[in-house]
Parts: C-alpha cells; structure tokens; sequence
C-alpha cells in the first residue's frame, strides 16, 4: 500500500459535556475529503484515543469511515497495551473496510519492553491482521522509543508496511530509511500512482456492476430493437469482487470499472509526525507524514509536500518557514487543546477536549490566533 503524501490525524468532537459529538466527526471528514490530502487517521494520539472507552473507539471509527471520500487511504489507530485487544480492535476496522492499522508500541511495562517483547509483539499482531500494520512510535507521549534496529528488523515482515515515526530524531529517519532500503514490495496505484487500496478496488466493482444493470434496465425500458441491441453490445463488465479486473491491450493497466491501475515498487515507508521537521524529514527519504498540525491547516502542509514532490527545494523551504514557529507551539507546547482551537479558527469543529486536558487561557488563544494569521486551509 502506498502511504505517500498528507494524513490529519483526526480530532475527537466532543459535547461540553464531554460526550462524542459524532455529528462533528461527520463534517470535518467530509471537508478534509475536500482537501489534496492522501488520507485520514482515525484514533491517533490527536483523537484522544487513550481517554475513549472500547465502545466510543469503535462508534468513532465507524462514524469517520463512513463519511470519508472513497479515494483517501483510511488508517485506524488500533494500538492497545497488549496484543489482544490491539488484534481485536483491528479485527472491527478490517470489517468496517479501513485500508491499514496504526500500532503505537506498548509502554506502560517500560523495564520489560526490551526487543524481544516488541518484536513478538509486532509480529504476531501482524501474522494475525487483516489489515496491513504501521508501527506508531512517539515517545513524547509514551515514554518509550522503539529502537531503529527493532524496525529495520520489524520491516521485513510482510504485513508491517510502515512506520510513524514521531520522536522528531532525523538522524534515526536518515538510518531507519538506509536500513529498510532492502525490503521492495509491490503495490498497486493509479495511473499517476496515487494509492489504491481493496477497499477502492472493491467500490469500484461495485460501481461498475451497478452501472451495468442501470444500462441493461434503461435499455430494456425503452422497448426498441435498436436500444436493445445497443446494450446487449455494450461492454458491460461484471466484477466478482474486488480482485476481479478487465484488462485493456496495455497489459502495465489494470481496469475496475472507471479505476485504472498499475503496479509499483514501494520499500518499508517511513512516515513522520512533526510538522515543523517536514521539509528536512522528506529530503532524508521519508514518504510522507501523520501531522496534527494538518488538522486545522492541512493545506499548508501539503503545500510542503507538493513543492518537494515537484522539485522545487527553495520553495519547500519557504513554506517550511512559514508553518515552522506555529506548529511547535500549537502542537509541540499546547497540545490537543491547541490544536483544536486553531481548527476552530481555520472553519473545522475543534471543541473541548476531555479532562484531564483543561480549557486554554485568554491569552493561549491569542497566542494562537496571532500564530495562525495567515496559515489557512
């Protein structure tokens, strides 16, 4: 799977009263959709995953799922301390139809967490998952950082396709990107290699079947020899899931209804998590990013991305300097809460966050809103 590219991981809405405000969830993933963004995270640290209940993560993960565009990649955080529960929380998102599994490592048994306990424990969540796995490191919140050589080792697994490395280390980015340069792997993408998932390949399936009977029935309607002969001539293709495909004389171009796809080459994908690094992150070879601070400016940050993307070194610069200062206050130093009152100030729904996150000071917002002039998404 292709994870090049932007993710916001979501925010949690919540009630002043601290209940879910799923209504909310809706409609920022419906305007991130909007956005050149590559996909959405569903439960990241961002999401206040930790402070849900097992029935609150699985109704969130449902409710943004369901209103997300089909073209985004959609990861689930399904990171709990021990690898039962992580398994079956990935077991619901491989039901609902998400694209991968966010893992962050366990830590609450600091003492213990030594290779060998992170190694079985990534391996048998990913010998067991449906889902392809993304290890999640970000010892800030955990106090725990998993070690470059458990990764390097880690990526040779075929069902752990990623890393999210948040630690803010470039010279562990530079050394995880030399140590899993051997792995390759194929994956499918589109025609100008943007990311395919199952879950795209399986609506476009379904969307060409449906096609297929509206022009059956269109045509059997219309009652004359000529309509009839038409749609019986008509390329109507069945699909028989999402591994069923028709394929055109170029035999590098897969077809699926309307989706053209080819084949890629990927290594072990390196993602980081901190937006004032972006720019330096990318040059060392990571693929893209799970930024927070892409929840309230997810177009600034793209704007990063694309201008690297596009060769353009001196331009990625100047929108690296632009977003760097806010990003480390609003994400670095007031965390959850900060980032929420910027997306309120940027037209997503940010809100309270639950307690033991306390409310921001008149003049934290001010800080802000002075910090956020000018960055818009």
């Amino acid at each position: 799977m292709l994870l090049s590219g932007i993710f916001p991981p979501i925010t949690t809405p919540f009630y002043p009263d601290g209940e879910v405000y799923y209504k909310k969830i809706e409609a920022n993933v419906e305007r991130y959709s909007r956005t050149p963004v590559a996909g959405i995270v569903v439960l990241g640290s961002t999401g206040e995953a930790i402070l849900l209940s097992d029935q609150e993560r699985r109704d969130v993960l449902k409710t943004a799922l369901a209103a997300a565009a089909p073209n985004k990649v959609m990861i689930a955080g399904t990171g709990i301390e021990s690898a039962h529960e992580t398994l079956c929380l990935t077991e619901y998102a491989a039901e609902l139809g998400y694209d991968a599994a966010m893992v962050r490592t366990p830590h609450y048994y600091k003492k213990q967490m030594l290779p060998a306990n992170l190694l079985a424990f990534y391996c048998t969540v990913a010998d067991r998952s449906a889902l392809p796995i993304i290890i999640y490191n970000f010892p800030q919140a955990t106090g725990y950082d998993i070690p470059a050589e458990i990764v390097i080792e880690l990526s040779g697994h075929p069902n752990i396709v990623a890393i999210k490395e948040s630690s803010g280390n470039l010279d562990k980015v530079k050394a995880m990107v030399a140590g899993t340069r051997p792995v390759k792997r194929q994956t499918t993408v589109t025609e100008t290699f943007e990311a395919v998932t199952p879950r795209m390949l399986k609506a476009a399936a379904a969307e060409s079947e449906k096609q297929g009977r509206e022009l059956v029935s269109v045509a059997s309607l219309a009652g004359s020899a000529e309509a009839r002969e038409r749609a019986a001539s008509a390329p109507v293709h069945v699909h028989d899931g999402a591994d069923s495909t028709t394929k055109p004389s170029s035999s590098a171009v897969t077809v699926v209804g309307k989706l053209k796809t080819r084949q890629k080459e990927v290594g072990f994908q390196v993602m980081v998590g901190a937006a004032h690094q972006l720019e330096p992150s990318l040059g060392l070879g990571a693929v893209g990013a799970i930024l927070a601070f892409a929840c309230p400016a997810p177009m600034a940050c793209y704007e990063i991305f694309a201008a690297l993307k596009d060769g353009d070194n001196a331009l990625a610069r100047e929108k690296q300097e632009r977003v760097k200062l806010a990003s480390q206050r609003v994400v670095g130093d007031l965390g959850i809460p900060g980032v929420k009152h910027s997306m309120d100030l940027n037209g997503y729904f940010g809100g309270p966050s639950r307690l033991p996150f306390l409310p921001l000071s008149g003049e934290q917002k001010a800080e802000i809103e002075k910090l956020m002039a000018g960055i818009k998404s």
